[in-house]
């Protein structure tokens, strides 16, 4: 079959938007890398860096369902400019306090939650923008160039941090940061026509408007369960996301080069999924490459991180783990752009990022804790000739690979639990 890879027909004003917000995540990216990194230097608590990342969905994950009647009916322009644009601020505000030294832990929670406040509305902004702005024949390419920049922001970010770090100084990544936003600022402003329907709509009661999405997914179940599924596997990630960096930053041949070397693997992983996501027809069974890529990312990755005792086998697990979750997303979203009504994207969206993600910073204050308190103190009190400690290794970094170990068994689980839910196979079909 020839490839149509270069068939980008009416994808002019989407590209704009794809580029030059890819670009403003890089650079959000590298700060984002750059701080993980920093906290860690000053506390060396995986709960303290969790929390992080605990305060940036706390907010997102408590008013999202009521952010998506507003973006439903605000003029999209003027929401991304405002959210990029606050998202800038907040930034800047780092790096003053950063070049005064009075940069504290305390000021990256309270920043955090703020950019996290504003990513309520720009998410599902951003997510109907991207709708109004693709051809309905572009969907499954559009979710392959979407996975791609993402996997060029974790390819790249780490490198790109780590090398500025080195360099030049946390103060150089945030300068970096503001530039990229600056650009997708202008991008908006300047160069991308929205279509009719990209405008503001009828003023309905936030608190009823909400519930509308809410009730839509009531209705179609077979949407609603996939989101619980990514829910549950969202949990997973994040748990495994709060004990990366500490069992990587800590144990023998680990470090803050293994951690950049790690995730520039991942990135790759994902890169090559996205080229192969964005050249895939649409298979026959999106239901089925959801949940198989879900199934083999589980069942490979979290294993061979518990295992491994240096980079080599760490890095093995990366690429197993991530090179199919870009499939797996592009057909996510291609299933979510062509069952939810464009006129209800917003609500619904809104709704779905509530129930998605609230696993997330209940999965960061888990993994955080289980590292710290359970995991960490229970290794350490193991004799050197204890099953798991010849399996896991001993020292600082052990008890993070016991939660990965734990990780593996529960995404199987997960995966072949919802693989037998009847409604999720009903959505094939339907498109």
């Amino acid at each position: 079959m020839k490839s149509n890879l270069f068939d980008l027909r009416g994808l002019k004003y989407f590209l704009i938007l794809w580029s030059t917000q890819a670009l403003s995540a890089l650079g959000s990216a590298m700060t984002s890398f750059a701080l993980v990194v920093w906290s860690y230097q000053q506390q060396g608590s995986a709960l303290t860096t969790a929390g992080l990342s605990v305060a940036s969905y706390a907010p997102y994950v408590l008013l999202s369902v009521f952010a998506g009647s507003l973006v439903d009916r605000w003029d999209k322009r003027k929401t991304l400019v405002l959210c990029d644009l606050f998202a800038a601020l907040s930034t800047a505000a780092a790096l003053v306090l950063l070049k005064t030294g009075r940069l504290e832990i305390w000021h990256l929670y309270g920043i955090n939650a703020l950019n996290g406040l504003m990513n309520t509305i720009q998410q599902p902004a951003t997510e109907l923008a991207v709708t109004l702005l693709t051809p309905r024949e572009q969907v499954q390419r559009v979710g392959g160039l979407r996975s791609l920049s993402g996997s060029l922001t974790t390819l790249l970010a780490p490198a790109l941090a780590s090398a500025v770090l080195a360099l030049a100084g946390l103060e150089a990544v945030i300068a970096i940061d503001l530039v990229t936003c600056g650009a997708a600022v202008g991008s908006v402003l300047f160069l991308i026509r929205f279509p009719e329907g990209g405008g503001p709509r009828e003023r309905v009661p936030v608190l009823r408007s909400a519930w509308e999405g809410v009730q839509w997914l009531r209705r179609n179940r077979g949407i609603l369960d996939i989101i619980l599924f990514l829910a549950a596997i969202n949990l997973i990630a994040s748990v495994y996301n709060a004990a990366l960096a500490p069992m990587v930053l800590s144990r023998p041949g680990g470090g803050e080069a293994a951690l950049g070397v790690l995730q520039t693997f991942t990135g790759a992983a994902n890169l090559a999924g996205s080229v192969a996501a964005t050249l895939l027809p649409a298979p026959k069974s999106r239901v089925r490459v959801i949940c198989g890529s879900l199934l083999f990312s589980m069942g490979t990755e979290n294993l061979l991180l518990a295992l491994g005792r240096g980079p080599g086998i760490w890095c093995l697990g990366a690429v197993l783990g991530w090179l199919f979750i870009p499939v797996m997303s592009a057909n996510l979203e291609a299933l979510l752009r062509l069952h939810i009504p464009v006129e209800l994207q917003g609500r619904v969206y809104a709704a779905r990022n509530t129930l998605q993600f609230f696993t997330i910073p209940v999965g960061y204050l888990l993994g955080g804790w289980l590292v710290d308190a359970v995991c960490e103190p229970f290794m350490a009190g193991l004799a050197a000739d204890a099953f798991l400690t010849r399996l896991l290794g001993s020292g600082k970094g052990s008890g993070a690979a016991l939660v990965f170990l734990i990780l593996s068994a529960a995404g199987v689980l997960v995966c072949l639990l919802f693989q037998r839910d009847r409604r999720l196979w009903e959505l094939e079909g339907n498109e």
